[in-house]
């Protein structure tokens, strides 16, 4: 294959993973809410990822893919806890009670803790004056929106602790995806999704473990709309979308992979509010545009040095 033809094969690769990420993680925020109607959410969240990560690492070793070295599998812990126990699960756990609408534009700030977890990193570089206005308008907007959405739900005292979780949940994503770009990895993104997905995966089942919800539920209590909305967060969220995410990962800068909260908030408020009902005030709706202002300026690419 010419150089040419590896390089137009590349651009598709990552075009698809952006189609991927940007279109089926809008979704999974409504799959989660229908799954956890009857089943717990860190054993739903935690059986997700640990079948997902098995079945996709037993296929690629099956086929000749290198064994990863005990370093690798240790860094792909530390990520994986990060990213799916730390950051995916608690928001499982999280939307019990907050709408997945709420839920995604919270987590639309993604590119700001991104940037300040890039800043705050060894060897990392400080945000610029437009970046920090980004950062600014940003955390305002999101404020403004934890702050409306406290008022308007239910129980706002038990609320407000809900969507700091969500927001905790932000950051140890961003932690896990900008970090772990400098950690020792398999050279198959796939491997190193499978990874993350067996590690993360047994951390949730552990804490599900922890909080004896296996006790809360019987299996034969699950529904089928349940069973239906878990195996879309298999195949679709976790096989497809994650992996999609892990390459990207590897092949782009954080800022740039980051630009999916433009278009998972706005999938998952119109499936929200279309197939489940759910409420999204005008206020909410300002907050929410607010919090994109910021990620759009946060995210605008560097100029480069004027041509002489």
């Amino acid at each position: 294959m010419s150089t040419q033809s590896a390089s137009s094969r590349s651009r598709w690769l990552i075009l698809g993973c952006f189609l991927a990420v940007y279109g089926i993680w809008g979704s999974t925020y409504l799959a989660i809410r229908i799954s956890i109607q009857t089943l717990p959410p860190f054993l739903m969240a935690g059986a997700r990822f640990f079948v997902a990560g098995i079945l996709m690492y037993a296929w690629l070793r099956g086929t000749g893919t290198p064994a990863p070295t005990r370093a690798q599998w240790r860094n792909a812990g530390v990520q994986g806890f990060l990213l799916l126990t730390a950051g995916n699960s608690v928001i499982v756990w999280a939307e019990q009670w907050v709408p997945s609408s709420l839920a995604a534009l919270i987590v639309c700030t993604q590119p700001v803790w991104f940037a300040l977890v890039d800043w705050a990193r060894p060897g990392g570089r400080p945000p610029r004056l437009r970046q920090w206005s980004g950062i600014g308008v940003g955390l305002a907007g999101v404020l403004w929106l934890i702050a409306v959405a406290s008022g308007v739900q239910a129980g706002s005292e038990r609320h407000l602790p809900l969507l700091l979780a969500v927001l905790g949940a932000c950051l140890a994503w961003s932690a896990g995806s900008v970090l772990g770009r400098q950690w020792d990895k398999p050279a198959s993104p796939l491997t190193g999704a499978a990874m993350q997905m067996i590690c993360g995966g047994a951390a949730s089942l552990v804490i599900a473990a922890l909080r004896r919800e296996d006790l809360a539920f019987h299996w034969h209590s699950v529904s089928a709309n349940s069973w239906l909305a878990f195996v879309y967060l298999v195949i679709f969220g976790s096989w497809i979308a994650y992996s999609a995410y892990v390459h990207l990962l590897q092949s782009c800068a954080p800022a740039v992979v980051s630009t999916y909260a433009y278009v998972n908030p706005i999938i998952a408020v119109l499936l929200g509010a279309t197939l489940a009902g759910e409420r999204v005030t005008a206020s909410m709706g300002a907050a929410g545009a607010v919090t994109l202002c910021g990620v759009f300026l946060l995210t605008l690419p560097e100029r480069g040095p004027k041509q002489t």
